[in-house]
């Protein structure tokens, strides 16, 4: 379908010749000759609209031939955001107004349609509640258990007075979700200052590893970091991080030298090995370590020979994966993982929102490639991570 759109002080606008014949919906049509679409929001993107103007499923799922005949004529106009990239696209239906979003250059014998909203006014006031309450740490607090409450009761009234008590899976994960970034401030020489007992509270008190000035190595000095292990301290099993209780902490080069003396030369470490703490692995053969000096968390792989980052710091780890084990109860109760990449993207948002370098893919330290270790492990679904 050939249209043409214009782009009116930021708005996207369509003319009613080129809402016909596919656009009948009288709501719809008012949205998209008035005030239009905003060209681009976190959550929202609609440069194909820009673009290309209005097209349908069947223009761009290839096989046509192979789509449900109520599917083609149903139009695409953007895409969900995640961070860098487009999730999925949305989906309008022209008759009814109402929007879904779907893959739709997939499998076309295999098209779904997930439920978005029920108008395009729905869709956008969702993704402005949601960025407002949830997706800027550059506003005051409120921060801590009470906050996240709130934020969480306050989108799921906004989300249910359009929906009822069906709320789309995409927007309950966003009320359920998004506000765990609340859970903690601003800290003390650490980006976050997780609540008093936050992680007793969520893993048991006997799950958590407490450590003792003797436990740390002379090359940890960053004192924010010592005084985060002695006070708050790490959960032994944080499902996909093992921390390693059996020695004090080591330098990395002390850690190869004691336990893999044959099988790892030194020469094959990185220069900073010698004031890199070993904390224990990610997988097996990848070890998470902390600068001692400036207390930056990170990922050293075996395989490649490759140090990556991995948290700003100690206090942001302990919020991820306190942010993974809240997960799994919420998709217990919820089923989230229903839609797992919907579930996988919300995740990362929300960990991006509270430590931006976990998901900055820019390569920032000396053959790092970009690869980041926890948006990889969300968007996972063979290795099932956030299945509950």
């Amino acid at each position: 379908m050939s249209t043409t759109d214009t782009d009116v002080g930021g708005a996207i606008t369509l003319t009613d010749d080129e809402l016909d014949p596919f656009v009948t919906h009288a709501g719809t049509r008012d949205r998209l000759t008035g005030p239009g679409l905003p060209r681009e929001s976190a959550l929202l993107g609609f440069g194909t609209l820009r673009e290309h103007g209005l097209r349908t499923v069947a223009d761009l799922a290839g096989d046509a031939e192979r789509l449900a005949g109520e599917l083609r004529d149903q139009l695409v106009i953007g895409a969900l955001r995640s961070l860098d990239r487009d999730l999925e696209s949305i989906v309008l239906d022209g008759t009814t107004g109402e929007v879904s979003s779907a893959h739709v250059r997939r499998n076309p014998a295999r098209l779904d349609l997930s439920p978005l909203a029920p108008s395009l006014d729905a869709l956008l006031r969702f993704a402005a509640a949601t960025e407002e309450l949830t997706l800027s740490r550059s506003r005051p607090g409120p921060f801590g258990p009470k906050a996240v409450a709130e934020v969480s009761d306050r989108l799921s009234a906004v989300f249910e007075d359009a929906t009822g008590q069906d709320v789309p899976p995409y927007w309950r994960m966003a009320a359920l979700i998004r506000p765990l970034a609340r859970i903690a401030g601003p800290g003390e020489g650490l980006v976050l200052g997780l609540p008093e007992r936050l992680l007793d509270e969520e893993f048991g008190a006997g799950e958590i590893m407490r450590f003792e000035d003797v436990d740390f190595p002379p090359a940890l000095t960053h004192e924010p970091t010592r005084r985060f292990l002695r006070e708050s301290g790490l959960p032994e099993d944080g499902f996909l991080f093992q921390l390693d209780t059996e020695m004090p902490l080591p330098a990395l080069t002390e850690y190869y030298a004691d336990e893999h003396p044959d099988e790892f030369p030194a020469g094959l470490l990185p220069p900073s090995a010698g004031r890199l703490i070993r904390l224990g692995h990610l997988l097996e053969d990848t070890s998470l370590v902390m600068d001692g000096t400036t207390g930056a968390v990170l990922a050293w792989s075996e395989p490649d020979l490759t140090l990556r980052p991995l948290n700003a710091d100690i206090s942001t780890l302990a919020f991820t994966l306190w942010l993974l084990h809240r997960e799994k109860g919420v998709d217990a109760a919820h089923g989230l993982s229903d839609s797992y990449e919907q579930l996988a993207a919300t995740l990362t948002q929300t960990l991006a929102t509270v430590d931006p370098a976990a998901c900055d893919r820019t390569p920032a330290l000396p053959g790092d490639d970009g690869r980041r270790h926890w948006p990889e492990i969300f968007e996972d679904r063979s290795a099932g991570t956030l299945y509950a």
